[in-house]
């Protein structure tokens, strides 16, 4: 196991990522001062977002299925408790946006890769839902 998302996990056999990039903010109140630099006031943690991408190539690894799946997450806009396949705990996270892409189709148009980019971003705690993936609305 790579990562797992809620109940979503993230693995060679369903959907592997090959980079993972972490952003992290924190905020500053400023305030003008006369002959002075602003002064400044940590006000608290601001955005944090996680970008996990890869290629989905079903022949070798990977299901098309997996994609859907995290949709139907993302369309129920829940937050999702995330932990790495050492079991730290990472809070919980919102899927904000799914990117993926095909090439060397099949006659039938099916992708034999598909790239892929989930776009997360984090939730407060108290956000965390226990559904399954898959409960949420179907496309």
């Amino acid at each position: 196991m790579l990562m797992s998302l809620g109940q979503f996990v993230f693995q060679l056999q369903d959907l592997a990522y090959s980079e993972l990039a972490r952003a992290t903010a924190w905020r500053h109140a400023s305030n003008s001062r006369v002959g002075a630099r602003p002064a400044l006031q940590f006000v608290g943690p601001g955005e944090d977002t996680i970008t996990l991408s890869g290629v989905l190539v079903p022949e070798v690894a990977g299901t098309l299925q997996s994609l859907a799946t995290l949709r139907d997450m993302a369309d129920a806009g829940d937050a999702y408790a995330m932990v790495d396949g050492a079991g730290r705990i990472f809070g919980a996270w919102v899927i904000e946006r799914i990117e993926e892409g095909g090439s060397a189709f099949t006659a039938d148009g099916i992708a034999r890769r598909t790239a892929f980019t989930v776009s997360l971003k984090r939730a407060d705690d108290g956000r965390v839902s226990s559904a399954p993936p898959g409960n949420g609305p179907t496309a």
